[in-house]
């Protein structure tokens, strides 16, 4: 029996992405993976033993990617506490394309089954904790930031709006204002300390 060909690793995670943005995650098999990268299953198993680690190297490969991107970002900012924050917000600058999109859905999908695989957006958000909000000057506003960014990413991965790009900017600085508040600590003791929970009746 003749030897399995085998590509690299690299080669062989954008053919099973290729998979994935063309025939959904239901079909992301080994087997679909093999025949778009023109080699056989066996090969694909000599490096992936399941579909699940398969997914799994996906997911990696993309985590790793925006974290380096916003790496980047951060050593071009001067040193500070608050450089972490600062250069996530400006890392969600980046225009999505229509792949980018269908890929993050493709991955949500894969996610959506796979708790051991829902462990890995679990650590990159504690590392991305550790790292834009434990050490920001005022971790409070810079976890609020934080929050209100994803959120604003997730809009635009979902495809549920897009904002025109002077006031999406307009919302990027509002929120690395955001970042360098500290909101104000309640008095348990004190009740009229508290925001108020009574909102006005609508109008009939």
């Amino acid at each position: 029996m003749g030897r399995h060909r085998k590509i690299d690793r690299e080669a062989l995670l954008d053919a099973a992405q290729d998979v994935l943005l063309r025939e959904g995650a239901a079909n992301l098999t080994i087997e679909a993976v093999a025949a778009n990268a023109g080699i056989s299953k066996a090969s694909v198993l000599y490096d992936y033993k399941t579909k699940q680690a398969l997914v799994r190297a996906m997911i990696e490969r993309r985590l790793d990617t925006e974290w380096e991107r916003v790496c980047d970002i951060k050593c071009s900012l001067e040193s500070s506490p608050d450089a972490g924050i600062q250069s996530w917000i400006q890392a969600s600058r980046r225009e999505l394309s229509d792949e980018d999109r269908m890929l993050a859905m493709g991955m949500m999908v894969a996610l959506a089954g796979e708790p051991d695989l829902k462990q890995l957006s679990h650590q990159f958000f504690e590392r991305m904790l550790a790292t834009t909000v434990d050490s920001a000057t005022h971790p409070q506003g810079a976890r609020l930031a934080m929050l209100a960014v994803e959120g604003l990413k997730l809009l635009d991965f979902l495809g549920v709006h897009k904002w025109p790009k002077d006031e999406f900017e307009e919302i990027l600085r509002d929120i690395a204002w955001l970042a360098g508040q500290e909101p104000k600590a309640t008095d348990p003791s004190n009740p009229s300390s508290s925001p108020s929970n009574e909102f006005p009746a609508c109008a009939p």
